[in-house]
């Protein structure tokens, strides 16, 4: 108890141990100019339309980004087969392609038939059971 009834033996600082130049005043011409009393004029504002400054042109370097879609799906092992076999074919010929390259692939091809000619190659794939595979 005696320590805590012990004075503090330090100074206080006091407010002449503070440097002069702390204290920044800025000149008076900057003073006047953010005076609150004169307001700027609206006229050069309203002489521009706004639809000409919101509405820019794309950029021609720069196409516009296309959203990515991760997704999972079942496929039987020979047409996973298939699409290595595609894939060397395609090596052989000089072109490297990925498997999601080599599926949009298929997709263009797909998209280009007529109706008749879809429904006939859609009919011709074997139907899935949907889900996972259970555990063996």
């Amino acid at each position: 108890m005696a320590e805590e009834a012990k004075p503090n033996t330090k100074p206080a600082p006091t407010a002449a141990a503070k440097p002069a130049t702390a204290i920044k005043i800025p000149p008076p011409a900057k003073q006047a100019a953010k005076s609150p009393t004169k307001k700027p004029a609206a006229a050069p504002l309203a002489t521009k339309p706004k639809a000409a400054r919101v509405e820019k042109p794309p950029k021609a370097g720069k196409p516009k980004k296309i959203k990515m879609v991760r997704d999972s799906f079942t496929m039987p092992e020979n047409d996973y087969a298939q699409l290595a076999e595609l894939k060397k074919r395609c090596l052989q010929a000089g072109v490297h392609i990925k498997k999601s390259e080599l599926l949009r692939a298929g997709l263009l091809s797909l998209s280009r038939l007529p109706n008749a000619a879809l429904i006939k190659a859609v009919e011709q794939v074997e139907k899935l059971k949907t889900g996972r595979p259970a555990k063996s």
